[in-house]
């Protein structure tokens, strides 16, 4: 936990692969906002127990078992990119629990109908879901390969999906701040194998195990408009299914614009009476198939 020791309680869920030690606000900016952020590794990431086969929908029952440990009864959630669908699992199925919901560079579920799930995609995460679709074993591989070289050359993680990146990204990740926190959240998230990414593609690529109708709550889904690792065609796509969403679509924005814009989604959670997010705020964190 970061920020203000009393203040409203919000959960972070990182992205794929990625940890706690993700890009967030400095604890002078949350306390100014008058928030507690919480962030914690999905199983298989970090220091947290591997929970082979989960699904999406069992994020649901780690948030309210820390909020239970927290004394929590209520509190907000937002998903960076890989974390979306964990934040609209929390907000279907922890029985109200949720006061708001946001979701920044999500992505839709595989079996999305009407949607051209690969479509805008980079060329690499098109070649893993591919591959993760016809022949797991070589793709199992393939992570095992690159959390090994993320843990020898952490910075080498960062320059690969430099080359996939458009120029909004790059404005984002070329701060010296920004990379050195992408290269942190990948050696930790992958310190002990890539099996937490492993899992979260697993789990993208199945059923979720909850129903998108059955999210509850103020619901905000930010997108850049220029993302490539989780086009905004799936922000769009969500928004005609979940009851009463929002969709904010930031111009001249990409997927590590989340990065730069969470500030004022966090002020949007936590206000009592939210209004909506601007439309020139900045640009968001996260990968694709590697999104923290």
């Amino acid at each position: 936990m970061t920020g203000h020791p009393q203040g409203s309680p919000v959960f972070l869920l990182h992205g794929t692969p990625g940890s706690r030690l993700g890009p967030k606000p400095r604890s002078s900016v949350l306390y100014r906002l008058g928030v507690t952020l919480i962030s914690y590794d999905r199983p298989g990431y970090g220091g947290s127990t591997r929970h082979p086969k989960r699904a999406v929908a069992d994020a649901a029952e780690d948030i309210e078992t820390i909020a239970d440990s927290l004394g929590l009864r209520q509190f907000a959630v937002v998903g960076r990119s890989g974390g979306g669908p964990h934040a609209l699992a929390a907000a279907a199925l922890c029985r109200g629990r949720v006061s708001r919901t946001a979701v920044l560079v999500g992505i839709a579920p595989s079996d999305a109908s009407g949607l051209d799930w690969l479509s805008g995609m980079t060329d690499g995460n098109v070649r893993e879901y591919e591959t993760a679709d016809n022949d797991w074993s070589k793709h199992v591989e393939r992570l095992r390969l690159q959390a090994d070289r993320a843990r020898r050359d952490p910075e080498s993680m960062v320059d690969v999906l430099r080359t996939q990146m458009t120029d909004p990204d790059l404005k984002v990740v070329d701060d010296i701040v920004i990379r050195r926190l992408l290269a942190e959240t990948y050696v930790e998230a992958l310190r002990e194998g890539p099996f937490g990414w492993i899992d979260d593609v697993s789990a993208f690529r199945s059923s979720w195990g909850f129903r998108l109708e059955d999210v509850r709550g103020e619901v905000l889904l930010w997108h850049g408009a220029d993302d490539n690792f989780s086009p905004v065609s799936h922000a769009r796509w969500l928004a005609g299914q979940i009851p009463g969403a929002q969709i904010q679509i930031q111009a001249s924005t990409a997927h590590f614009g989340a990065v730069e814009v969470l500030p004022e989604i966090l002020t949007w959670l936590v206000a009592e009476r939210p209004v909506p997010v601007r439309t020139g705020a900045g640009p968001a964190s996260g990968a694709g198939i590697a999104v923290p």
